[in-house]
């Protein structure tokens, strides 16, 4: 329930505050006293786009925040999945800054404008006369069908299944067309494969074969310097092994007369040791190394082969040409065994279809047992509301094709003259007939959609006399499960509000201000006679609007 809104530097609003209660509420003024501005600054806090051009001083900012008691309405969880603190006694605050950007709070969390949009959602409904293009909606037609179907939970429960077949039969026309493209490229991938697979290509291949090549090029070289080593170690004239072993003889002669004469003789001999084994490996190595032309050359073979396709696939690495390979392999694979991985995905889809369908025939059903209902309250309503021929009819067709809501195609239908024939609401009827119809709608809904406020901007339009006190009792019966504000310039209505409010606007020296007040009984009073009979007061207004009042 909106319990307050303040509004400061909006349009022709200087600064009000404007308490509201429970029960039906009336704004009421003379034209372009306000009453719409009014609107336009609570539409700031329901999340719609702001214009600078709004601010009364183009030097301050403009703020509006609405309070509201929002402790009966399920919203914690909501709150929650948006970090936002949660509050029973909540206020949202809009702020236009004279730079044009905007600001948006919610009991003082930065919030963004969708969230502001999906909280005001929830809060408040606000129904002016560009909505009655919504009867035009058939989006529109079908919330309020599955409002009073009550059919939430089944809803989800088939948008669940309808995503589901809906991504699963996207995926299935990927695959194909993905499939239908492989298998023209299948000779190619296969000519690839066999390529990159004969090479018979193992990791680190190409730095092991690049290292022995090096070695075999230059194996002369290499033998002979080998050679030369061991010969100096070993055979020599006065080769370095022998010149260890005659090192060690003379050290024990004299090791008994030196400081650590005999330590020396084992550095010396571990070096001994080191060196011969040094020797037997490099004299084994010089063995072992051959110049074989046929070997160098099939080495030499190889790593062309690597190296011209590394260059054919622009890689640059034998693990890259593995990769490509793996690759090349997994496509092949994919495209031979193709059809049973279709029937699989298909086998699947058939399942989640059946599934769709019952949720599908399950949601028809709601609807279906709500139509004769629908019909019955609003043609009773609009009976009551001045059109005693109202026809209106719910026209339900079944689609080949599932789509986001069902199969359902539902749009309603209106004649308001006896033997007429039904269409589209907005092309048969008049302006009065439309308001009247808009609000049996919100009447009949408000019993089960359970809005915690609803706002009629001059719903009125087009209607007077008997009518309008029949709309008044309306929304006064709307009023007692929730919150009513009525805009109206119709003295039938404002009679039948537990508050009322007049927006006037008053002029000082350089500008012209709109302003809001609560009337009381007598000011009422006043307020009603002259919107009987004018600016000019008569004793008979002043009576009838007293009688009316009392009524």
């Amino acid at each position: 329930m909106l319990k307050s809104l303040s509004i400061s530097n909006y349009a022709l609003i200087d600064k009000v505050e404007v308490a509201f209660e429970g029960g039906l509420t009336v704004i009421t003024g003379e034209t372009g006293a306000g009453k719409s501005v009014l609107l336009g600054a609570m539409s700031l806090i329901l999340g719609q786009r702001s214009d600078v051009n709004a601010l009364l001083s183009k030097e301050q900012k403009c703020i509006v925040e609405g309070e509201f008691f929002i402790g009966n309405y399920g919203l914690i969880d909501f709150f929650e999945a948006n970090d936002v603190d949660y509050e029973e006694v909540t206020i949202i605050r809009r702020e236009l800054l004279p730079s044009g950007k905007s600001r948006a709070f919610v009991n003082d969390t930065p919030v963004n404008l969708g969230f502001l949009k999906g909280i005001s959602a929830q809060l408040i409904d606000v129904h002016s006369q560009h909505q009655n293009l919504l009867l035009d909606d058939s989006g529109f037609h079908m919330t309020v069908i599955d409002t009073l179907a009550d059919n939430n939970k089944l809803r989800d429960q088939y948008k669940n299944e309808y995503k589901n077949y809906k991504s699963l039969s996207k995926e299935i026309e990927i695959m194909i067309a993905e499939n239908d493209k492989q298998k023209a490229d299948l000779d190619y991938m296969q000519f690839q494969y066999e390529q990159l697979k004969d090479a018979n290509l193992k990791e680190g291949q190409q730095a092991e074969l690049e290292q022995e090549l090096e070695q075999l090029t230059h194996a002369e070289e290499i033998k002979t310097s080998l050679v030369d080593v061991v010969n100096n170690l070993n055979h020599e004239p006065s080769p370095v092994l022998e010149l260890l072993v005659d090192s060690v003889n003379k050290l024990e002669r004299i090791s008994g007369f030196i400081d650590g004469g005999e330590e020396l003789i084992q550095r010396i001999e571990s070096a001994r040791i080191d060196l011969k084994d040094l020797a037997e490996d490099l004299e084994a190595r010089s063995e072992n190394l051959e110049y074989n032309p046929e070997v160098v050359s099939k080495m030499q073979q190889k790593l062309n082969d690597i190296y011209s396709l590394q260059q054919k696939h622009r890689v640059s690495s034998v693990e890259e040409l593995i990769e490509l390979r793996n690759d090349f392999e997994q496509r092949i694979h994919k495209v031979n065994f193709f059809d049973d991985e279709l029937q699989l995905k298909q086998k699947n889809l058939i399942g989640i279809e059946k599934k769709l369908a019952k949720a599908c025939a399950d949601l028809s059903k709601t609807r279906s047992k709500v139509f004769s209902k629908v019909k019955s309250n609003i043609e009773k309503q609009l009976q009551v509301l001045g059109i005693p021929h109202a026809n209106f009819v719910i026209q339900h067709h079944i689609s080949d094709e599932y789509g986001v809501n069902g199969k359902d195609e539902i749009e309603f239908l209106f004649s308001g003259n006896k033997g007429g024939q039904p269409s589209s609401i907005n092309k048969v009827a008049s302006g009065g007939e439309i308001s009247r119809v808009m609000l049996s709608i919100k009447s009949l809904l408000s019993s089960s959609k359970g809005l915690p406020t609803i706002i009629f901007d001059e719903i009125d339009t087009g209607v007077s006399g008997e009518v309008a006190d029949q709309m008044g009792g309306i929304m006064a019966h709307m009023s007692s499960s929730m919150q009513v504000i009525s805009i109206s310039h119709l003295p039938q209505i404002a009679v039948k509000g537990d508050h009322h409010f007049k927006v006037y606007k008053t002029d000082d020296a350089d500008k012209t201000i709109s302003n809001i007040r609560k009337l009381n009984h007598e000011d009422r009073v006043v307020e009603v006679a002259k919107m009987l009979s004018g600016s000019t007061l008569s004793e008979a207004a002043i009576e009838n609007a007293r009688s009316l009042l009392n009524n």
